[in-house]
């Protein structure tokens, strides 16, 4: 009689390679926390955007290399909540929040609640969203605000305590927008694989030449303008929308 052969079993396990920016990209987000508490904030906002910059390889690298999975979305999830809703919040409230007493933390609340929702509401509308436009600010940009306006504010002298009802209107800006019905361009029809004019790589030089010309200063100055636009660009769209009814 001819031996049984056992079926095969699916091996079970993760893909190593995006869930490490992943895990980098969390590590920052938690080292930004520690920093803060320490009185080291401008290290906790230059970790916020190292973060930033890890969240966005991580689904370019999975993207890339074919190992998208369940599990590396919401392990992604997890981690943005991580980096971009409790490391501000708390890194804000501790630099100059705690200073307004209740008001303080619950601004920072308002922050920390509204990445999670944000985060909630992507992850279930991800497969009916238009791919061109978020709705509401990402929660990277928010982080990017707060951790831009104390990397600035610590670079000049600044501090907590002179800057703490900005800090306090920022935070709760930045909530209220995470959860708002805002369009925000996503850019994610932008092909970085195909050709361009050679004008478009002189441009990005000078981008970044910009930037690097003060970075605490022009990233906070970039993201809040990303946030500003939002509101413009969804008034735009709606006057569109209207004047195409009565035509």
């Amino acid at each position: 009689m001819e031996e049984q052969i056992p079926p095969a079993r699916r091996r079970r396990g993760i893909y190593l390679l995006p869930n490490l920016f992943t895990t980098a990209a969390l590590f920052a987000g938690f080292y930004a926390i520690t920093a803060a508490f320490n009185g080291h904030f401008e290290v906790a906002a230059v970790a916020i955007f190292v973060a930033m910059i890890l969240d966005g390889l991580d689904g370019r690298v999975a993207r890339l290399t074919n190992t998208q999975s369940a599990f590396g979305a919401e392990y992604d999830s997890m981690a943005d909540m991580i980096s971009f809703g409790a490391a501000p919040a708390l890194v804000a409230y501790i630099w100059s929040l705690t200073l307004l007493g209740k008001i303080g933390w619950v601004a920072a609340f308002v922050h920390a609640a509204g990445a999670a929702l944000r985060l909630a509401r992507f992850n279930t509308q991800i497969s009916t969203a238009d791919k061109r436009y978020f709705q509401g600010l990402p929660s990277p940009s928010a982080a990017a605000i707060l951790a831009g306006f104390i990397w600035f504010s610590e670079t000049y002298g600044l501090s907590g305590e002179s800057m703490r009802y900005v800090s306090l209107g920022l935070a709760l800006m930045t909530g209220l927008l995470m959860v708002s019905n805002f369009r925000y361009y996503s850019f994610k029809d932008v092909d970085l694989r195909g050709r361009v004019p050679f004008v478009w790589a002189i441009l990005v030089m000078l981008v970044f030449a910009f930037i690097f010309t003060n970075p605490p200063l022009m990233l906070f100055v970039i993201f809040t303008t990303y946030a500003i636009s939002g509101p413009v660009l969804t008034l735009l769209w709606l006057r569109k929308m209207r004047s195409e009814r009565r035509t």
